[in-house]
């Protein structure tokens, strides 16, 4: 720097300096080459420079840094890892787990799938329904606008193509497939009373409006799943080994037939819905769309047919909008209309669907009186639905004329009725079991379902129930159970069947819909009664029939059974019962009573291969002598109303907006438009 800062300065003279520099401090000369050998020298150079305390001092803060440094990264490295952990699991469970998303709709809310615990069934505190964080509903409160409203809407088998992603939940140790869950429709029909146009109309498909008023869901809980659980034994017994027929019988792995046209199928496929079996359903679907037809030279049973096939494919069809159902019902309902071609308008109690021919039993010209009265609810709803009069014009004949007829008894009817003369015949015998019992109940019925309007309905239903109260009502002995006896040419019998406990239920509707107060009370009495006989018998069974005792004895029951009546073939009118009493009071006392009856189910008559059988003997709990069959009407109804009866969702078949048929198949009310 010092010799070219001289020859910068240009000086005349040519005087000399001659400086001798080390190495080390020569600068611009070649000694500083800004080299990293070069820099360490001089900072260490300057480091020497320091004293040993400011030298000290900075080891030390170095130091100190290091260490919280090291500390630092410990933790961070830790949480990185968490974040990073979580997030890949996020990705991997979206790709497993994808949210539910409608493109449209469905008619019921979309369903979501719930774990179902297949193992022992706990009992439970219903105080409130447990919310399980692995069941949950799909969009609550969704309203069914009538069938024959403007709007359209693609049916419920297109609906169910419609979901994008459906939620996966984490499963649990030893359950099955998942389940699904739809629920919360209220159907909201809107057609009046008056006879619908001959002119057969297309009927428009179920629309979808989201209510105005969203509730939160209600959670299935683990009753519900228990439900749910035996339904699908019991659909695997059926499916394994009797599938498109009849009835199972798991005993034998095999089937029985009755008409050939698939009962248990059809009977089970609202129930499904309800329950939620979305998988089951679409197979059953597709049964019914390939292989169900009625071109068959088959004898079939009107009101067996009318209330199990018509009942479960009209409700079906109103469930999930999807039109095949209704188009089968009214090829059934067609099938079945030349019962009615008789003198006097009462039908003949067998049809050959595939012949269009009509008869009475072999043995008899009469038919019972509760499978003439008790085809009205689908036939009506037939009419209404297609516009063809013809359907509801017949059933409604039959009403007008048992409405007149003489030979009753203070409301109470006769059980049979001759299809010629179109009179009453064993008259004398009055009873609410067999041969009679579901004509009172679609008095209530039909009231309800026509808006209230019909009032000979009405009229006949209040006089039968005054004529219950005064020949029929007696109190057993311990425990003064108010039971429903029979009345036989003016002696009174003490003999109840399991088929009268309806009664309790029947009531409760009509006290619900605006009766007599005291009607209410009477089914309080009577569904304790009916849980009685379950309660005093030995594998916790009711068996089909009981005779009650009137007398006060040592050591004896109120409740005494012969051995012809022992038998249980798994009906559901206790559970119905208890199911209208519990929507109607919310006393948990009466879900208590359908659990005890459910684990009894579970203990007494289920069959390990799958299916549940009826059994010869409920007084035998170490061998209830089973008779390989399982009714169809034990996955239409009973299961039904079980599960509704451990639901605290009243929108889940809302008992204002719905009518159910004598086989615990669902109908809209009609509401004037």
């Amino acid at each position: 720097m010092y010799s070219g800062a001289a020859a910068a300065a240009g000086s005349p003279r040519r005087d000399f300096i001659s400086v001798t520099l080390g190495p080390e401090e020569v600068v611009g000369v070649g000694g500083y080459n800004n080299s990293k050998a070069w820099r360490r020298r001089s900072c260490w150079r300057k480091w020497k420079q320091l004293s040993r305390l400011q030298r000290s001092v900075i080891l030390f803060l170095f130091a100190f840094l290091a260490v919280c440094g090291l500390i630092s990264y410990t933790s961070m490295g830790e949480t990185w890892k968490s974040i990073t952990n979580k997030s890949l699991d996020d990705q991997r469970t979206e790709q497993e787990i994808p949210r539910l998303k409608l493109a449209n709709p469905a008619v019921l809310p979309a369903p979501q799938k719930a774990e179902a615990n297949h193992g022992d069934y706990p009992e439970l505190s219903l105080q409130k329904p447990p919310k399980l964080a692995h069941v949950r509903r799909g969009p609550s409160n969704l309203q069914i606008k009538a069938p024959w409203r403007g709007t359209r809407l693609k049916t419920q088998h297109d609906s169910m193509r419609a979901v994008e992603e459906l939620v996966k939940v984490d499963k649990v140790e030893k359950t099955e497939k998942s389940i699904i869950s739809w629920r919360g429709a209220v159907i909201e029909p809107d057609q009046s009373t008056e006879p619908p146009s001959s002119k057969i109309t297309e009927p428009e498909k179920p629309s979808s409006v989201e209510s105005e008023d969203q509730k939160e869901p209600v959670p299935i809980n683990e009753r519900q799943l228990a439900v749910i659980e035996a339904f699908r034994h019991a659909w695997k017994g059926y499916k394994d080994f009797a599938w498109g027929h009849d009835e199972l019988k798991p005993l034998s792995k095999s089937y029985s037939e009755w008409f050939g046209l698939g009962l248990t199928l059809i009977d089970a496929l609202d129930t499904m819905w309800i329950l939620g079996l979305k998988e089951e359903f679409e197979e059953a679907r597709k049964w019914v769309a390939n292989d169900l037809a009625f071109d068959k030279n088959v004898d079939v049973n009107l009101f067996e047919s009318t209330i199990r096939i018509l009942g479960g494919l009209l409700s079906t069809y109103h469930l999930s909008g999807d039109s095949l159902f209704l188009e089968k019902a009214k090829d059934i309902g067609n099938r079945l209309m030349p019962a009615f071609k008789t003198p006097s308008k009462i039908p003949y109690s067998d049809v050959n669907i595939g012949r269009g021919t009509a008869h009475p039993p072999r043995w008899t010209s009469d038919s019972t009186v509760a499978e003439v009265t008790s085809i009205q609810l689908e036939f009506r709803e037939l009419s209404r639905l297609t516009g063809d009069e013809k359907f509801q014009k017949a059933v409604d004949e039959v009403m007008k004329h048992v409405h007149i007829l003489s030979g009753k008894n203070d409301g109470l009817v006769p059980m049979f009725i001759n299809t010629n003369s179109g009179q009453f015949t064993h008259l004398g015998v009055y009873t609410l079991g067999a041969r009679a019992d579901s004509y009172y109940e679609y008095l209530l019925k039909q009231w309800i379902q026509g808006g209230k309007k019909e009032n000979e309905l009405l009229e006949d239903y209040m006089r039968a129930i005054d004529g219950v109260k005064k020949h029929l009502l007696q109190r057993s002995e311990p425990k003064k159970l108010t039971f429903v006896g029979e009345l036989a040419h003016g002696h009174f019998s003490a003999k109840m069947d399991h088929l009268v406990c309806f009664l309790p239920g029947t009531l409760a509707l009509g006290a619900h819909n605006g009766l007599a107060a005291d009607h209410m009370k009477l089914a309080e009495t009577l569904i304790e009664t009916c849980y009685q006989m379950y309660a005093q018998v030995e594998t916790g069974l009711s068996p089909e029939i009981v005779h009650f005792n009137l007398h006060a004895q040592k050591g004896q029951k109120d409740v005494e059974i012969k051995p012809a009546d022992r038998h249980n073939l798994l009906r559901p009118e206790t559970v119905e019962s208890l199911f209208y009493m519990y929507r109607f009071t919310g006393d948990k006392k009466y879900q208590e009573w359908g659990w005890e009856i459910l684990q009894n189910f579970n203990r007494y008559t289920r069959v390990p291969t799958g299916g549940y059988t009826s059994i010869n003997n409920v007084q035998n709990p170490s061998n209830p002598e089973p008779r390989d069959k399982m009714e169809s009407f034990f996955l239409g109804e009973t299961l039904k109303y079980m599960f509704l009866l451990f639901s605290d969702d009243i929108d889940l078949i809302n008992l204002d907006k719905y009518i159910f048929n004598t086989e615990a198949h669902p109908l809209p009310i009609w509401v004037p438009g």
